[in-house]
């Protein structure tokens, strides 16, 4: 461990988040994800410790035992609790929803291991209506830790992405010195020509990878699509395509109103992106059109768009790699997040001087 700070991972996905945190200084003890593809990313691109497991059937014993970090010692336990069950598209959520109860078990074993903090990552919607019981669960079950719920945009941690997501995280009450959420990056937001500048194209048949790029490959789009998509300029969509060439369900839409305006979307060169999902090698599932060519992203400029470094290898088929992509928490973001907690362990710790100044901890060495 050389003197790291310590890391369990839950519901690690295939790395974004262990990745942060380990950029941010913190020895990632142990990792676990019920799906075998993206704990092999993981493994092969964050840490050999990580397993696969049913977070049911997971003890924070097994757990501690696996890292080898002895019990009362772990610094951070970490985690984004599959999300479906708080989709927008989903009508209702409770804490009856299978999908769900998965934050429950993480509760559970944000118990069983008493960590000095905790690092609770969902989507936007947990954080609001639908989520409430959920985050009345949290304070209840949860009592000995203070608590700093916040709405994260990804753009304003280095990303070109517009990503917003709600973020617990619980500092063990224990802990006399404070926490402060992670001021945003100074300057201008990075823009997607930036991201994506001196990426090559990838191979024309869609089947071949680009030789130097993992993971950079082209998604199979018909003839009828890239003729369409042709029409659509950067920040454009659907509403761009000529009347005779849009589907069928375009061309009885009313124009004056919203109607899924990212469908057939195209991306700016000079602006963010819009949240990255599994769905985004595939335009007709929002606005996923490369800036500047008739296409959709590629996998690798997905990944860039999320924060991977280029060396970052996704493993398993097209439809789990771009899902462990969409799903996965950004580096960046997981990084700042995880250099507050240590500047709070290290100000606990009386390994320097802190003051607090506008809410902020700054240290003094």
């Amino acid at each position: 461990m050389n003197g790291r700070f310590t890391c369990i991972e839950s519901f690690s996905g295939a790395g974004g988040l262990g990745l942060g945190l380990d950029h941010a200084g913190f020895y990632v003890g142990t990792a676990f994800d019920f799906n075998e593809w993206a704990v092999q990313s993981y493994v092969n691109n964050v840490s050999s410790r990580a397993f696969v497991a049913d977070a049911t059937e997971v003890t924070g014993k097994e757990l501690l035992k696996r890292s080898g970090i002895r019990e009362g010692d772990l610094d951070l336990f970490a985690g984004g609790p599959p999300c479906q069950g708080f989709s927008k598209q989903k009508r209702g959520a409770h804490l009856g929803d299978e999908r769900n109860k998965l934050v429950l078990e993480y509760i559970r074993l944000v118990k069983e291991l008493n960590p000095k903090f905790f690092f609770l990552e969902n989507v936007a919607m947990m954080g609001q209506k639908r989520g409430k019981d959920f985050v009345e669960a949290i304070n209840l079950e949860l009592q000995d830790y203070d608590l700093y719920p916040h709405f994260y945009n990804s753009a304003d941690y280095g990303l070109a992405q517009v990503r917003e997501r709600f973020i617990i995280i619980g500092k063990n009450k224990s802990i006399n010195a404070p926490f402060s959420i992670p001021q945003p990056t100074v300057g201008n937001r990075k823009t997607v020509g930036q991201v994506l500048a001196g990426l090559p194209e990838p191979p024309m048949n869609s089947k071949e990878g680009h030789p130097k790029f993992a993971n950079h490959y082209r998604a199979n789009i018909s003839a009828a699509n890239a003729h369409r998509i042709s029409f659509v300029p950067q920040g454009g969509g659907w509403k761009d395509i000529p009347e005779e060439f849009r589907l069928d369900c375009h061309k009885n839409a009313d124009t004056t109103k919203g109607g899924w305006p990212d469908v057939y979307g195209r991306l700016r060169w000079d602006g963010q992106a819009p949240t990255i999902t599994g769905g985004f090698d595939s335009f007709t599932r929002g606005r996923y059109a490369h800036p500047l060519q008739d296409r959709a992203l590629t996998p690798r400029e997905a990944a860039r768009l999320q924060g991977f470094p280029d060396d970052f290898v996704f493993f398993g088929n097209r439809h789990e790699v771009r899902h462990q992509i969409g799903n996965a928490v950004p580096p960046l973001l997981a990084e700042a997040l995880g250099k507050e907690i240590i500047k709070t362990l290290e100000a606990e710790k009386g390994q320097l001087y802190f003051n607090v100044v506008d809410d902020q901890i700054v240290i003094a060495n």
